[in-house]
């Protein structure tokens, strides 16, 4: 069985602190989803995914949201639901246009959609991707159904959302 600990305890400290489970429950989702769409305007899976990304790369780099050492730069072609990658990473980190700590970058295909996530106080970087099986099963869900795959988001594996795919401990030159 998979375990999704960076995701329980970020949900946990969002929700509910003191509290853990194996599961989160239906109102640490509901923060989560909350969280996601006041900066969004929904929670879909690939703003979800986004999401998931960031709590992952705050805790792998040692960060707290909000930080202003989080510098978040996120590469995808020029189309909503992977742009919502960084709407998503930008609602679990803190990381805004205006801290200028959150860059859009539409230079990637499709197939090749990225996000590095750096602690600038350290260097210390960690680049993420959707998983291709993610990026298969959430592919142009219907608007009707974007809450329902949303919320399916969060009960996923890491794994089965997405994969890092490089870390190093100094900045890209």
């Amino acid at each position: 069985m998979s375990q999704r600990p960076g995701l329980l305890i970020a949900l946990t400290l969002l929700a509910l602190p003191g509290c853990a489970g194996s599961r989160p429950s239906p109102s640490t989702e509901d923060a989560a989803l909350a969280r996601v769409a006041a900066i969004h305007g929904g929670a879909g899976p690939w703003a979800v995914a986004g999401y998931r990304m960031g709590i992952h790369a705050l805790q792998a780099l040692g960060l707290s949201a909000g930080s202003f050492d989080v510098e978040v730069v996120h590469h995808s072609p020029e189309k909503v639901q992977y742009a919502c990658i960084a709407d998503g990473a930008a609602a679990a980190t803190g990381a805004s246009l205006g801290k200028l700590n959150l860059t859009l970058v539409h230079s990637a295909p499709a197939d090749a959609i990225f996000t590095t996530y750096r602690n600038r106080a350290t260097g210390q970087r960690l680049t993420l991707k959707p998983a291709a099986s993610f990026a298969t099963r959430y592919l142009d869900v219907p608007r009707a159904h974007l809450p329902a795959a949303g919320r399916e988001v969060l009960t996923l594996t890491d794994a089965e959302v997405f994969e890092v795919v490089d870390t190093a401990d100094t900045p890209t030159p």
